[in-house]
């Protein structure tokens, strides 16, 4: 399985130049302890039979604020100093780093100023609104959204805290990968949804430090499908658009998740909305757990026949699924499947 102890991938991060690396990794692992669960991983004998590979879901829907996004936001709020963080912090979301910004900030006894988009969906701005967070709206587009953080920030003085841009974030993140290999350490494969970057960055990193051969795959909406082109590209790829009823995978790679997905990402599986609902579905009926479109696009790609038909299908036998978050929309769910 190669290295476990750190060394190997996890030098070659450093330099490589990576905003993070395993190190960060450890030192955001250490610092938010007190303030996430350790989540659980689960599997299921009948997905797998569906499947015919070993799956294991590492089920950050069960994460406080209810999505992995607690790990980077509360390494960022927890790593400023008194005087950074009086003036309290401000992101731009769609919702779920939205909550856990607000959640962290308030774990911290600081404002937290929330730029959420209009088409946000209203389960997850009720979030913002429990974790005692000060909403400031934004039109839909990401331009927008970084236009009206950025001038609150200037008006506040509040420190931003990037969804996925940013070091503290990507190595929050990573946290994810450190738990996941260590409960289930033959996993060969981990497929990861994709959006700004953070999570898989943050995942990849880590991973291929402990287990340099590891496979990382990323799972993303044909909606939204802008990390597929950045690779085959060689450069970020911008959508002038997206239409996904995965509301967590509509941003686009930053500069510093960018290199990692270039490098470290084996291969991006593109899955349409349909494949996206059934998985929802599968979730509910077999692993009898929430989750939301993006949390449930790693098991779309794990049973698409865009991953049956590829190489690291076959070199593949067991699988972790990162389930992002359970933050569901259940009358957009609802609407999407009678549509059908």
């Amino acid at each position: 399985m190669g290295s476990r102890d750190g060394s190997g991938a996890g030098d070659e991060a450093e330099t490589q130049g990576y905003a993070a690396n395993i190190h960060s990794i450890r030192e955001a692992q250490a610092r938010i302890s007190p303030y996430v669960h350790k989540t659980p991983v689960l599997s299921s004998s009948s997905i797998d039979a569906i499947a015919g590979k070993q799956l294991f879901f590492k089920c950050e829907c069960f994460q406080k604020a209810g999505a992995f996004k607690i790990r980077g936001a509360s390494n960022s709020i927890f790593a400023l100093d008194d005087d950074q963080a009086s003036k309290g912090v401000v992101t731009h979301s769609s919702g779920n780093h939205a909550a856990a910004v607000a959640l962290a900030a308030n774990l911290r006894g600081i404002p937290a100023y929330i730029v959420i988009p209009r088409n946000a969906p209203a389960c997850k701005v009720d979030n913002v609104k429990r974790y005692g967070g000060h909403i400031i709206w934004s039109d839909v587009t990401i331009e927008s959204r970084e236009s009206v953080a950025k001038k609150v920030e200037e008006e506040t003085g509040a420190i931003l805290i990037h969804p996925f841009n940013n070091k503290y974030t990507i190595s929050g993140q990573g946290t994810v990968s450190l738990e996941l290999l260590e409960e289930v350490p033959e996993i060969d494969t981990i497929i990861v949804p994709i959006s700004g970057g953070g999570l898989i960055s943050g995942v990849a990193l880590a991973a291929k430090a402990l287990n340099p051969s590891i496979r990382i795959l990323a799972a993303e909406p044909k909606g939204a499908d802008d990390s597929a082109q950045s690779k085959v590209a060689g450069k970020i790829i911008r959508l002038p658009s997206t239409n996904t009823i995965a509301d967590g995978l509509r941003a686009f790679l930053g500069d510093l998740t960018w290199p990692v997905v270039r490098d470290l990402v084996d291969d991006i599986i593109v899955v349409d909305d349909n494949a996206i609902v059934d998985a929802m579905k599968m979730c509910y009926e077999m692993l009898k757990v929430a989750v939301e479109p993006s949390g449930a696009i790693g098991l779309a790609a794990a049973l698409s026949d865009e991953f049956k038909q590829s190489s690291a299908w076959h070199e593949s036998s067991k699988i972790g699924i990162i389930v992002s978050g359970g933050n569901v929309d259940l009358g957009v769910l609802w609407e999407s499947l009678y549509k059908r």
